[in-house]
């Protein structure tokens, strides 16, 4: 090989890894300040959890935060939850019906659809009614009522600037994040969540305000509620071979399970759209087995911290196990099902618990608190399909990091069970049933990783600026090839230089007017034509013809810019489209199916796509055309 080809040539390059917006500072100071809006909002609703609950269950005038698994109230109890719907429901109907619900699919449709705007209403009544929800003994969590009001308050304060959507979202997002990071001192997995379910996006200028948000509302927890974790275990030591392959079966378990809790929340949603009232009563209704539940086993009333902690210590055992998980799975999925307010996450680690304590007494390895954990976190894993964030979120929760690969294999198990299994999650079931469709599939636009000299026609028909456009009509109706290819055609003066566009549209207009013949094409044309440069990418390219409206751009040197080096139209991109698509649905042959003839036919190898058709040839679509 000779000197000259022993390196590849340098390209000159514009272009970064992420786009590099400079207003990502101001949207961190901003993130800042509402995460410290966050940490104290979690904080009064956590000091308002504890006066309701201390009101209804101990009639006594104190903010503990305690369970109301103690009470005293005998038959009684079943009357608190259905006072607390009622008064849920007349909140709901006389205030904003967007209190409804568990927030985190209120905190995606505002995303989605409301341009990141929700309203001061629902900012003040979410934690007042989900306080109100909680306090009476509904089995839910605090978290999706502080992601929905903590990007309530993100929001609001993002409209009071001149922002854009995008940035109204990041603090949303940003006051979400911060207020599950103040409730559960776990930062990182708040962070997660954001990128997993609510930002729709991998981008410096949303992730950074974010995690700002995060840290900042964890560290004014301290002060405010206590550092964590809140469920702190005694370390596991590393995971043996067999306990991985276990953890592997209760994840399988966990999936399953977790596509039945969400069959069985829209089951009973359904069933409540069929009653002949209004919706503002089914909260009673919903109260009502809720306080069922709790005259069968009170530990199911309230968020169930302590419940948690005496799963994780192995106290639960036996029939109180087996009512924990049945009552609280049904009044869990009834009430949430009639439209009261209230969070996921502490049920889905309760039910996930429970679940884990009864296979702990048929797995040979490890102990009670190890399978917890693990099933805690596959079933939220799958319930909510985001493994990740449910990973660090246990380990927040327990500082027990030697349960990484366990907890790894069991949440991808669920995770992969629930995605084969349901169309859809727990979170945005509710979301498509609004209309509205959402992907949580991240995947690059493939337009952003293809330059625009790599799709466009290096040598367009051009034609002179002093053709006349009765002249060039004519040799289009000729059907000379050259000009045929495109819908627009670059103007070039006598020394070759761009000087504008003329398109079959000003054709049309000068040649209808029948004054063709005395018009030249760059009379007719455009003498200020929208250009592009070649070592732009496609993506931006795209961008700059729907701001323009135009379906063409023409392609000049960065350095010269009259001299013309191509030109980019809609079927050059829709190729760079199609690339992408050989790539996702072709399968080429491999090297064994190549080498074991018996494995394949006797003829030459050919592309197949995936549905086991073959592309067309050039003369089967030609005949088919």
């Amino acid at each position: 090989m000779s000197k000259q080809n022993s390196t590849l040539p340098i390209v000159e390059d514009h272009l970064a890894d992420f786009n590099r917006d400079r207003r990502v500072l101001l949207l961190s100071l901003m993130a800042i300040f509402i995460g410290v809006i966050s940490a104290l909002i979690a904080y009064a609703l956590v000091w308002l959890i504890g006066l309701i609950t201390n009101l209804a269950f101990y009639q006594r005038l104190a903010t503990d935060f305690v369970s109301p698994a103690n009470n005293h109230l005998g038959f009684l109890v079943i009357i608190v939850p259905m006072i607390g719907g009622l008064i849920i429901g007349l909140m709901a109907r006389y205030g904003s019906e967007q209190i409804r619900g568990h927030g985190i699919p209120e905190a995606l449709e505002a995303i989605l659809i409301g341009q990141s705007r929700i309203s001061f209403k629902v900012a003040v009544l979410k934690p007042l009614s989900s306080a109100l929800s909680i306090g009476t003994g509904g089995p839910f969590g605090a978290e999706g009522p502080i992601i929905m009001t903590g990007g309530a308050f993100g929001s609001l304060f993002a409209q009071a600037f001149k922002l854009s959507a995008a940035e109204r979202k990041t603090l949303l997002v940003a006051g979400a994040a911060g207020g599950m990071a103040a409730i559960f001192a776990t930062p990182l997995a708040a962070v997660l969540i954001a990128v997993e379910l609510l930002l729709f996006e991998w981008k410096p200028r949303s992730f950074i305000p974010v995690a700002f948000s995060a840290i900042t509302a964890t560290l004014l927890r301290i002060p405010l509620l206590g550092s964590g974790p809140i469920f702190l275990v005694p370390p596991h030591t590393p995971l043996s071979f067999a306990e991985m392959i276990y953890s592997l079966g209760v994840g399988i378990v966990a999936g399953f399970g977790s596509s039945m809790l969400t069959i069985l929340v829209y089951l009973f949603e359904d069933m409540f759209r069929k009653l002949p009232i209004h919706w503002m009563y089914w909260p009673i209704i919903g109260g009502f087995f809720i306080g069922l539940g709790g005259l069968i086993n009170p530990h199911t009333l309230g968020v169930g911290y302590d419940t948690i902690r005496s799963l994780l210590s192995g106290s639960v055992i036996g029939v109180a196990l087996i009512t924990l998980l049945i009552v609280k799975t049904l009044s869990w999925s009834i009430a949430l099902g009639s439209g009261t307010s209230g969070g996921v996450l502490a049920p889905l680690l309760i039910i996930g618990g429970a679940l884990g304590a009864m296979e702990a007494r048929v797995i040979p390895a490890g102990d009670v608190s190890l399978w917890v954990m693990i099933s805690m976190a596959a079933m939220m894993g799958g319930t909510m399909r985001s493994p990740f964030t449910c990973i660090i979120f246990v380990l927040e929760l327990t500082h027990d990091l030697n349960l990484v690969p366990g907890l790894l294999i069991a949440c991808v198990a669920a995770d992969a069970v629930t995605v084969l299994l349901m169309r859809r999650s727990i979170l945005t079931e509710k979301v498509a049933r609004r209309g509205v469709h959402l992907t949580r599939e991240y995947s690059v636009d493939p337009l952003e990783l293809v330059r625009v000299s790599e799709v466009m026609d290096r040598d367009p028909a051009t034609v002179p600026s002093a053709m006349k456009v009765s002249e060039l009509a004519d040799r289009i109706a000729r059907g000379e090839k050259r000009l045929t290819h495109h819908q627009g055609f670059p103007i070039v003066d006598g020394k070759g230089n761009l000087v504008g566009i003329i398109t079959w549209g000003d054709i049309t207009q000068i040649v209808a007017k029948g004054i063709a013949d005395y018009k030249t094409v760059l009379e007719a044309g455009n003498d200020s034509p929208v250009v592009e440069y070649p070592d732009e990418l496609v993506h931006e390219a795209v961008m700059k013809m729907l701001h323009h409206d135009i379906g063409r751009l023409l392609v000049v040197d960065r350095h010269e810019p009259r001299k013309l080096v191509g030109y980019l139209g809609r079927s050059a991109i829709m190729e760079a489209r199609l690339h992408r698509l050989h790539e996702e649905r072709v399968r080429e042959p491999g090297w064994l199916t190549s080498a074991i003839p018996s494995l394949i036919k006797k003829e030459p190898p050919a592309l197949v796509w995936s549905n086991g058709k073959r592309p067309k040839t050039s003369k089967q679509s030609a005949k088919n055309n």
